[in-house]
């Protein structure tokens, strides 16, 4: 028996807790934490858009505020989504892992451990770069009151413009409290894009077993016709309706759990893909700050990665999918019993419809898909850029 909580999305469950939105275990007090946790991350875009109330609204101060405030949206957003569909979660959960419960054979368990090894490694390495950037994040407000301190021997609080917010008080007076309040912040939004991030790339990584596990079956069945009679004809026949029955639910699975998420990808993609074209445009504006420098490529690359792995992922199901029927054609499937026969013709006229998983029911997702992402950012950064200086 395979308990995926704590053999494969173990790290994902601790991450994933500390936020408050692991869909299991939903007390009073983790409802909570993450009303906390939500509303301290609301609270730092609020006070980054309410700039523009006490402010002079120029093109400059928008690009500058929707750089940073898009990136927390951004954030929220995929915080807020796992919030409303626990539910979804835990069926989704629920069905992964009664599927695998009736897996007995060792080298199918293999292909699964595999896998789960593999999402593990992907989320420990995601994670390890979030650290990198919430280390960046705080050394960049770190560094100029060392500055002050220890390089021009002065004492006075500095309160660093990298962020642009206004908090509706003495900002010079309460510049640790809102110091403290930005990296909480900070550290909130990045914990949740990692724990979602990697939770759905976990989740993803195991339909990608079940479709190796389908391959495997299909190759076993041919296999076992080495030897014709009745007896194994049966059994083969048997290992490719499993096969089939396994490569059904592994794209049911994620079809159920994607079209679930359509409306938070979608206001993601519109979110992230302004995000980029603001922040490109303030890198490409840079004069002498290298701290807000540092800001505007450090998101770039969090948006870029998250992109690739996403889109990533979303082309290994598409490729694992193909890659059984590309196995399908491959044995010989010709000199196999006539009723056999039937079954794997069936198989074959499935495989000639190519399966893709569509993000916020209008984005196929690919690594050709990526690249057009990439493409509109830039697009846009340079109707902006034009739109400025003119």
């Amino acid at each position: 028996m395979i308990n995926l909580e704590t053999q494969h999305f173990n790290i994902n469950r601790i991450l994933l807790l500390i936020i408050g939105i692991w869909p299991y275990q939903r007390s009073p007090l983790i409802e909570l934490q993450l009303i906390l946790f939500l509303g301290t991350l609301i609270s730092f875009i609020v006070f980054q858009l309410t700039t523009f109330i006490t402010s002079e609204c120029t093109v400059e101060l928008i690009y500058k505020v929707l750089s940073s405030a898009l990136f927390f949206i951004c954030l929220a957003i995929k915080y807020n989504s796992f919030w409303i569909n626990a539910d979804i979660l835990r069926s989704a959960l629920k069905q992964l892992e009664d599927i695998f419960n009736e897996i007995k054979d060792k080298n199918e368990i293999a292909i699964i451990k595999q896998y789960g090894k593999r999402a593990k490694h992907i989320t420990i390495g995601i994670l390890l770069v979030s650290m990198c950037c919430q280390l960046i994040f705080v050394l960049l407000y770190i560094c100029p009151y060392v500055y002050y301190i220890m390089i021009l021997n002065n004492s006075r609080s500095h309160s660093s413009s990298y962020i642009t917010t206004e908090y509706f008080i003495d900002e010079e007076k309460y510049s640790y409290l809102i110091t403290v309040h930005r990296h909480v912040a900070c550290l909130i939004g990045l914990l949740a894009m990692v724990a979602t991030g990697t939770m759905l790339i976990t989740y993803l990584q195991h339909t990608c077993a079940m479709l190796k596990i389908a391959c495997y079956r299909i190759k076993l069945a041919f296999d076992i016709l080495r030897n014709t009679n009745l007896k194994n004809e049966r059994r083969s026949c048997k290992d490719i309706i499993r096969a089939v029955n396994i490569h059904s639910n592994a794209i049911k699975l994620s079809n159920f759990l994607i079209t679930n998420f359509e409306g938070s990808f979608f206001f993601l993609i519109a979110a992230g893909i302004t995000c980029l074209s603001c922040n490109l445009l303030r890198i490409a504006s840079f004069t002498d700050d290298i701290g807000q420098l540092i800001l505007s490529l450090t998101f770039i690359i969090i948006l870029y990665i998250y992109m690739f792995l996403s889109n990533y992922t979303a082309q290994e199901i598409t490729d694992h999918n193909e890659y059984v029927f590309a196995t399908v054609y491959n044995v010989h499937w010709y000199i196999a019993p006539i009723r056999i026969q039937k079954m794997i013709l069936f198989l074959l006229q499935k495989g000639t419809k190519s399966f893709h998983l569509i993000l916020g029911g209008i984005f196929v997702a690919s690594m050709q898909s990526a690249a057009s992402l990439l493409n509109t950012s830039i697009s846009y950064f340079t109707v902006f850029y034009s739109t400025q200086h003119n």
